[in-house]
């Protein structure tokens, strides 16, 4: 499917696999919270293969196998907590499978860096588990399992990149953070604003898992938030000279750019739900 999307141009590339990816998604999260796990652990896990692969290409040795893991028994461990199935102390497992990072790289004698290597395998664990964990509670955060709040959310999400990527392109004038990403633009940031925020109005009256006030705010956070964590991928991407983190998502490069705003959005999507 990948090669037969390369004969057409980005923007065709990006609509086809764009909706392609969120029927896929609509109808896992919509059919229940297992067909939503098995999605968003293998979304997860090729999220932090890719970042590995990508820290790598630097010439940096992270244990990519042992991150992953570690990773994915932490996204595991917070489905099963939230859903009751568990215990919360099973999130005691998590640390020692964090502390074998240390042991292996104990033993590896051809590695020339190993805390700066341990260091990237820690960071791939706190940056792209992490995140996609916090998911697991935001799913669960009115006590059951929640189709509506992360549908609305990931909604919210894709009106945001659609709006800023639309306006940019036809209205960016005024960069917005040229030395990390040079072609966003203020234009395509408010663009993207307004039809975030109208979508959260729109999602009050279908979604009502959440009040309206709610849904503008969680609408808000995504914006500034999801703008941050697309710059701090950016900053990632021109550190190591690539341009896009891979090539799994035709127009719109890898796992990494794709989910790049959950990735810090969710710290604060979480906090909000909890606390406010």
């Amino acid at each position: 499917m990948i090669s037969a999307l390369n004969r057409y141009n980005n923007v065709t590339q990006r609509i086809i696999t764009g909706t392609v990816g969120i029927v896929a998604i609509v109808f896992a999260v919509y059919s229940g919270e297992w067909t939503y796990f098995a999605l968003f652990f293998a979304i997860c896990g090729l999220t932090q293969l890719e970042f590995y692969k990508l820290t790598g290409l630097d010439g940096m040795l992270p244990l990519k196998s042992v991150g992953t893991f570690t990773g994915l028994l932490l996204f595991t461990v917070s489905f099963l907590v939230e859903r009751g199935t568990i215990d919360a102390s099973y999130y005691l497992l998590v640390f020692p499978a964090m502390a074998s990072i240390f042991f292996i790289k104990l033993y590896k004698k051809s590695d020339k860096k190993p805390f700066t290597n341990i260091a990237f395998t820690l960071c791939g664990i706190i940056y792209v588990a992490v995140p996609f964990a916090l998911l697991n509670l935001i799913a669960f955060s009115g006590s059951t399992y929640s189709f509506q709040i992360v549908l609305g959310i990931l909604s919210l999400f894709w009106a945001s990149d659609t709006g800023a990527y639309f306006t940019g392109v036809r209205f960016g004038r005024r960069q917005l953070f040229a030395r990390v990403s040079p072609k966003k633009s203020w234009e395509g940031s408010i663009g993207g604003a307004i039809t975030a925020l109208v979508t959260a109005l729109l999602l009050s009256y279908f979604y009502t898992d959440l009040p309206a006030w709610e849904w503008i705010i969680v609408g808000a956070i995504i914006v500034i938030t999801g703008t941050y964590g697309d710059l701090v991928e950016s900053l990632f991407k021109r550190s190591i000279a690539i341009k896009d983190s891979g090539k799994g998502l035709p127009g719109h490069g890898g796992f990494l750019d794709r989910f790049d705003g959950l990735l810090l959005a969710s710290h604060f999507i979480i906090i909000f739900l909890k606390f406010f």
